[in-house]
């Protein structure tokens, strides 16, 4: 196939395509429109399923139902769509039922705007619905990225039987970059022993469901999920570092924010400032060991997001007050430039070296 010119919602329908998906359940909202539209042309020709539900919460309870028949299955929607699909959500990690929900985030709170945000953070990575759970929560940063997240995020659903977020924004939903689809696939087939597809009579039959009303039994469940976020923490937590060998302050940003943080980051290396970038790429679980690690070695730490101070919490968690921990953000739909965060690595220097 080699590469091809997409734009990148259109390059999340096709991801999923290759990773095998073929029902999708969905409802339209911008940014993240064109996703639903490549599905409702492509999915028929790969003799799948689109159905453009009535609303976000069909949508998210049709997944539960597909997903109960142990298809793999997907829904999108972009930040209000996504926050009525919070309950499906929770049923979903009740159940235990995987999943893959994309989230193209728009600027808030309220309707808000169509431009790229990440004021959704809170939201994707603290559960978002009711109950103790946690949803792993995968960030591309570009369109080939999200070509190889988007098996993962399948990949990860099916192995741990969890609900998956991909969390973008309308920047990266609506660029356009080329992409090569001809990447290491997950092949492995997972045996779904537990869905409802019939027992022919062979054994009891088989049921899910996420109500039981004895407390203790309940309270096992709860247990169990616990044992199973734990080992996701343990072997899914992805992060990359740019740069940090040397560095002395280090940026923490993630998605389309990172990419204007590297180009800032070159800039200041190139005026000699030893300054690196650590980027989460799963944002639950979190990089905390690595942040942690690097806590040792730097200065002083600068977060920078698309909202007003969400992730920079969890720096500052990982770090234990070892370093100063600073933000810089903008909201509403607004992209810091590159010389906006150049700004902010020159001022954090200099208060250091005082």
């Amino acid at each position: 196939m080699g590469k091809v010119l997409m734009k990148g919602n259109e390059v999340i329908g096709e991801s999923a395509i290759q990773a095998g998906c073929k029902y999708f359940f969905g409802y339209p909202i911008t940014p993240q429109s064109e996703l639903v539209a490549y599905m409702a042309q492509r999915l028929p020709e790969v003799e799948g399923l689109f159905l453009q539900a009535e609303s976000e919460v069909a949508a998210i309870n049709m997944v539960y139902g597909a997903s109960s028949a142990g298809v793999r299955v997907m829904t999108s929607s972009s930040s209000p769509g996504f926050s009525l699909k919070q309950e499906g959500i929770s049923f979903l990690a009740s159940a235990e039922l995987p999943a893959v929900i994309v989230n193209i985030a728009r600027g808030g709170p309220g309707l808000g705007n169509i431009q790229p945000s990440q004021s959704d953070y809170f939201q994707a990575t603290k559960g978002g619905g009711h109950g103790d759970y946690n949803t792993p929560v995968l960030a591309p940063s570009s369109l080939q990225e999200i070509v190889e997240l988007t098996d993962e995020a399948f990949r990860i659903a099916d192995e741990y039987r969890t609900p998956v977020i991909l969390l973008g924004d309308g920047m990266l939903g609506q660029m356009m970059e080329p992409v090569d689809f001809e990447v290491t696939k997950d092949n492995k087939e997972f045996q779904k022993d537990w869905a409802t597809t019939g027992t022919v009579g062979d054994g009891p039959p088989k049921t899910i469901t996420s109500l039981d009303l004895d407390d203790v039994r309940l309270e096992e469940r709860n247990k169990q999920l616990q044992i199973k976020y734990k080992k996701i923490k343990a072997t899914e937590t992805k992060v990359e570092c740019y740069l940090m060998d040397d560095a002395e302050v280090a940026v923490v940003a993630y998605g389309t924010v990172s990419r204007i943080v590297r180009s800032a980051i070159k800039r200041a290396r190139d005026n000699g400032i030893k300054v690196g970038l650590i980027r989460p790429i799963s944002l639950w679980p979190f990089p905390v060991e690595k942040i942690a690690y690097y806590s040792n070695k730097v200065k002083s730490i600068i977060t920078v997001e698309m909202n007003a101070g969400q992730m920079v919490e969890d720096v500052r968690l990982a770090v234990e007050g070892k370093v100063p921990v600073t933000f810089y953000g903008r909201t509403g739909g607004v992209i810091p430039s590159i010389n906006e965060v150049h700004e902010q690595i020159l001022s954090m220097v200099n208060e250091v070296a005082k």
